[in-house]
C-alpha cells in the first residue's frame, strides 16, 4: 500500500514506530547519496551515544543493626540505630541514534558534512537534546557542514534561527536546516500538505553540492518497512497539528479508503 500522504506521514511519529522509521530513513538517505559522492567522498553511518538515568526510590520496611547483647557493656559506647534512608536504584540505559557523516578518505577521513534526522528527544529538554547540541557544536568547531532534518510535529526546533526569522517563513510544518561552514544557513520550510523537498547537501567549499530527494528517501523507507501494516490510522494524528491540518489528514485518509 502506498503512503496516503503526498509528503511526510505524521502518524509515523507514534513512539512505538518512530525509532524504526528513523533508522530506516537514515539508511535510505545514505543509499541515495553514496553513488553521488564517489570517488572523492563516502557516506558513513555513525552512532551518537548518550546515557539516560532513571532513579526509583525504594523505602525499606525495617532497618536492623546487629549487637552482641541487648545491653551495652560497661565502658563500651552504645550502638546507635541509624535513621532509615531512602534507597534509590539507578538504571542506566544507553541510547544510540544513527546519523550520517560524509567523509573524505584521501584527507584522513575528514568529516566534511554531518546529516542528522531529529528524534523526539532531540527536541525536548533532557540528555537527548543536550547530546545532540553538544555534537552539533563539535561539528561546527571541526569545520564541518551540518544538515538537520526535522520531520516531527512536536517539540522545540533545534535550528539556530531566531523566532522572528522562523516566523517570517510561515506557513510551515517541517524544516530542513543546512548550515554551511562557517556562517551561512539555509532553511527549507514546507507544510504538511506538500511533498518533502529536494535539498542541496554541501561538501568541501571547492566542490559542487549533491542533491538529496527527501521524498524519494521517505518512499524507500516506506516501501521496505512495515508501516502499512502497523499504521491502521485508528488513532488521532499528533496533537500539535492545527485544526485545518487535522481536517486535511482526515480527508486524505478518506480519499484512499480509510
Amino acid at each position: 500500500m502506498p503512503c496516503p500522504f503526498p509528503g511526510m506521514d505524521p502518524y509515523i511519529e507514534r513512539p512505538e514506530i518512530w525509532p524504526d522509521f528513523h533508522d530506516a530513513l537514515v539508511t535510505a538517505i545514505r543509499g541515495l547519496l553514496q553513488p553521488l559522492l564517489k570517488p572523492r567522498y563516502v557516506a558513513l553511518m555513525q552512532d551518537r551515544l548518550y546515557i539516560v538515568r532513571d532513579d526509583q526510590a525504594r523505602k525499606p520496611d525495617v532497618a536492623i543493626v546487629r549487637s552482641s547483647s541487648r545491653e551495652p557493656r560497661r565502658g563500651v559506647a552504645a550502638l546507635l540505630e541509624v535513621d532509615t534512608p531512602a534507597i534509590f536504584e539507578t538504571y542506566r540505559e544507553e541510547i544510540r541514534q544513527p546519523l550520517i557523516e560524509i567523509v573524505e578518505p584521501a584527507a584522513g577521513n575528514k568529516i566534511v558534512t554531518a546529516i542528522e534526522v531529529l528524534s523526539p528527544d532531540n527536541k525536548s529538554s533532557g540528555p537527548g537534546r543536550t547530546s545532540y547540541l553538544v555534537k552539533r557544536d563539535q561539528y561546527v568547531e571541526s569545520g564541518a557542514n551540518i544538515v538537520e532534518i526535522d520531520l516531527l510535529v512536536g517539540g522545540q526546533p533545534t535550528v539556530k534561527l531566531k523566532a522572528d526569522k522562523l516566523a517570517s517563513i510561515q506557513p510551515w510544518r517541517y524544516l530542513v536546516a543546512v548550515s554551511r561552514w562557517p556562517t551561512l544557513d539555509e532553511v527549507y520550510a514546507f507544510p504538511l500538505e506538500r511533498r518533502l523537498p529536494r535539498i542541496a547537501v554541501p561538501l568541501a567549499y571547492e566542490d559542487r553540492d549533491v542533491p538529496l530527494d527527501l521524498q524519494a528517501a521517505f518512499a524507500r523507507s516506506w516501501d521496505e518497512g512495515p508501516y502499512p501494516e502497523l499504521l491502521h490510522y485508528d488513532r488521532p494524528a499528533p496533537s500539535g497539528l492545527s485544526d485545518a491540518e487535522q481536517r486535511w489528514c482526515g480527508e486524505q485518509l478518506k480519499r484512499v479508503g480509510f
